[in-house]
């Protein structure tokens, strides 16, 4: 069976890291209309006996919000910046693959701003997940796992997390959809619940929650950037067997791609060469990343030109296609060059425009940054 979105064919998806390799668009064909066979839960293991403690006596709304908030984290990695949720009584947070990939060691920080080392022992290379250890997280006791749910469209839900770096941020909504399955290179998200909290860039990772028991459902993952507010959520179900592996046997090595930064460096972490960040600010153009693409640019360029002007400059641009990247040396940093060919959008139609680029690289503050910038058409 094909997958497919069942969205307008203009409509975005984002998985919703925030900053530096946290953020991907894509673009999709409407295939069907909204719909989709129901999900049928898992049960994987039996937890039910926690779960029944926590919910046998019915909680306020309100209660259940105070009761979630301890058990959820921001997770900052390299630029990047998401969400977490405390899932056992080990210390190990269920978060997204997408907001701790590049990265062994985390910041992690709680609900009383305590901040904690975490290290990533589970990621997955296709499915959008990931465990990561706070020992210091012990004394804390884990969510309830929804681990027998049985998911229905109108069933009540809260979404917590830190959009947008707004830490303790809870959102509610229903499920209003299911079985929604799509891919967003690299990962391949199946049979998900598809939500009306409001999320966006920073909430990713964080729970979804059962607003009438407090039992954790899934893990927000994505949300369509246009439109009305539809997010997706991968059931806990899905993956709980995956994590509950990694807390038992944590990878010895990471995947190949996980443990450098976002646009290649050496085993010391410095940047490679000032190619991959003129590469980098391209694969972000390329994936809609416009908050990642400004982050590169030095802070004159940024004074002469506000983030909004930046993304407005692009929203009518498709994919740019790069050639060979050229590097000159100079005293205060590199010059790079490169000739690119852009899909522009137009009134009498798309065109293909070439462009021959040069920008001076060097480092600002410590952090290598694009300084500056021209091009003429080719």
């Amino acid at each position: 069976m094909s997958k497919g979105i069942w969205i307008s064919a203009l409509a975005s998806l984002i998985i919703l890291g925030l900053g530096g390799g946290g953020t991907y668009f894509i673009h999709r064909t409407a295939e069907n209309e909204l719909g989709g066979a129901p999900l049928l839960a898992v049960q994987t293991a039996a937890n039910a006996a926690t779960a029944a403690a926590v919910t046998k006596e019915k909680k306020t709304r309100k209660e259940i919000i105070e009761d979630s908030q301890i058990r959820v984290v921001t997770i900052e990695s390299g630029d990047g910046l998401g969400s977490g949720f405390l899932y056992n009584d080990q210390g190990d947070l269920l978060t997204n693959a997408h907001v701790v990939t590049g990265s062994q060691q985390v910041t992690v920080r709680t609900l009383n701003h305590e901040e904690y080392k975490g290290t990533v022992i589970g990621i997955g290379a296709d499915t959008d997940v990931a465990v990561v250890r706070v020992p210091e997280l012990k004394k804390l006791a884990p969510f309830p796992v929804a681990e027998g749910y049985k998911a229905e469209v109108g069933d009540e839900i809260l979404a917590l997390g830190s959009p947008l770096g707004l830490e303790n941020t809870v959102t509610t909504g229903i499920i209003s959809g299911l079985g929604r399955s799509f891919d967003i290179d690299p990962y391949t998200y199946s049979n998900l619940y598809q939500i009306s909290a409001p999320i966006t860039h920073g909430n990713s990772g964080g729970p979804l929650v059962n607003a009438e028991t407090g039992e954790v459902l899934g893990i927000n993952s994505a949300a369509v950037s246009e439109g009305p507010g539809i997010g997706f959520s991968i059931p806990i179900s899905s993956i709980l067997q995956q994590a509950r592996e990694w807390s038992k046997t944590p990878m010895a090595e990471l995947p190949a791609g996980d443990g450098g930064d976002e646009y290649g460096t050496d085993s010391d972490g410095t940047v490679a060469d000032e190619r991959d960040i003129v590469a980098f600010f391209y694969q972000s153009l390329n994936n809609g990343d416009y908050v990642t693409a400004y982050s590169l640019l030095g802070s004159e360029w940024q004074s002469g030109i506000s983030y909004e002007d930046f993304r407005a400059g692009y929203l009518n641009t498709g994919d740019i296609t790069l050639g060979s990247l050229t590097l000159e040396e100079q005293d205060d940093g590199a010059l790079v060059s490169v000739d690119i060919t852009a899909e522009e959008r137009r009134k009498s139609g798309t065109v293909y425009q070439g462009y021959r680029m040069s920008y001076s690289v060097g480092y600002e503050n410590g952090e290598l940054k694009i300084l500056h910038g021209k091009g003429e058409k080719l």
